[in-house]
């Protein structure tokens, strides 16, 4: 997820009904889109960008698949 010229961008990664982007007006709405869709595909993860364009947080949803901490 990421700032966007006109809102916020989600946007899916790999195999699955998801991989097309969506644009929203606020960070929270773009947050709450991305965490239904994560828990629909799971396992899954969310990363959330700052303006300029830094990782913020992110957040697993599932079993991690890694083997190492983080």
């Amino acid at each position: 997820m990421t700032p966007f010229h006109n809102g916020w961008q989600v946007k899916g990664e790999g195999a699955g009904e998801f991989d097309q982007e969506a644009v929203v007006d606020t960070k929270e709405r773009a947050i709450e889109l991305a965490r239904e869709r994560a828990k629909q595909t799971e396992p899954s993860q969310i990363i959330i960008h700052k303006k300029d364009g830094l990782i913020e947080e992110e957040f697993t949803y599932g079993d991690d698949p890694r083997n190492v901490p983080g």
